[in-house]
């Protein structure tokens, strides 16, 4: 068993460096992707105590939960639907710094106020899902998140 370490002092750039390669030691010579994808969110989760951090999936013509963290969410999001359907159909990040001023926001949980929602594009550049982070707190995310979890991401997958 792995355990990522980190120092609670640090700027949440500082946490972000130092799980990057910590991350990187956690999927390294694990073909499962599920197994990969469950300990991606559950480090970032640890990591900064997110209310919510998961992946969603297209499958067909929606989005479809994958392994996450936090409360029960919402099984399966329309296209264009929500923060995750609008970053699956602009495939740009989405930083929401209020869920209540987004139009559309689907709330799983009444506890989310903020939202961070990255696409995950293939080689060919398609859509294949998200990854959706919640937080109970407003104004939560920002382009520091962005970036990161732009780097993060392909940790996972590799086109």
């Amino acid at each position: 068993m792995q355990t990522l370490h980190q120092d609670e002092n640090l700027s949440k750039e500082d946490i972000y460096l130092q799980l990057l390669p910590q991350i990187s030691a956690l999927l390294d010579g694990e073909t499962d992707s599920i197994a990969n994808q469950a300990n991606f969110v559950a480090a970032l989760k640890g990591a900064f105590q997110w209310w919510w951090v998961g992946f969603y999936f297209v499958k067909e013509d929606e989005l479809v939960l994958g392994p996450f963290q936090g409360p029960i969410a919402c099984t399966r999001i329309a296209f264009g639907k929500g923060v995750c359907g609008a970053a699956w159909q602009s495939q740009k990040a989405i930083i929401v710094q209020d869920v209540h001023q987004f139009t559309g926001h689907i709330a799983c949980s009444t506890a989310s106020q903020s939202e961070i929602v990255l696409p995950i594009l293939d080689a060919q550049g398609n859509c294949i899902g998200v990854l959706d982070v919640d937080s109970e707190h407003l104004n939560h995310f920002d382009e520091v998140d962005e970036k990161y979890l732009s780097q993060l991401i392909p940790l996972l997958f590799h086109f």
